[in-house]
């Protein structure tokens, strides 16, 4: 399945910017999926994953109470809703599926990503 991140852009610390995570050609109904970011010089890391029925979700530590990822009614689209935005939290953001669906937090347990959205949080 191919993967399509967008929604990022630049904001001030403070605000708000929703990625939105879609598939080509097909729904992302039967996928669990993840978001994962990577800052310059820095690792990949996790940021939050939801199952493909949207009943259960998990956050890194970093984001938890600034960042909401939900599906919509018909689990086409997933999208990762941000507040609160920091510099830290700028970075490009890349949304990730997998088919067993259970929460992942490991970039290797994902075999279809996106190309990837720059977040950008200005101080």
């Amino acid at each position: 399945v191919q993967l399509q991140a967008s929604g990022g852009g630049l904001v001030q610390a403070g605000g708000s910017l929703r990625l939105s995570c879609a598939a080509s050609g097909r729904t992302l109904s039967t996928y669990a999926v993840g978001w994962f970011r990577q800052a310059p010089g820095k690792e990949r890391e996790f940021v939050a994953t939801i199952t493909s029925t949207g009943s259960s979700t998990y956050y890194a530590d970093s984001v938890k109470g600034r960042f909401t990822i939900s599906r919509d009614s018909a689990k086409s689209t997933v999208h990762l809703q941000m507040n609160s935005l920091k510099p830290e939290d700028t970075a490009v953001y890349y949304c990730a599926a997998r088919r067993l669906d259970y929460i992942a937090t490991r970039s290797l347990e994902y075999p279809y990503w996106g190309q990837g959205t720059l977040v950008t949080v200005s101080s």
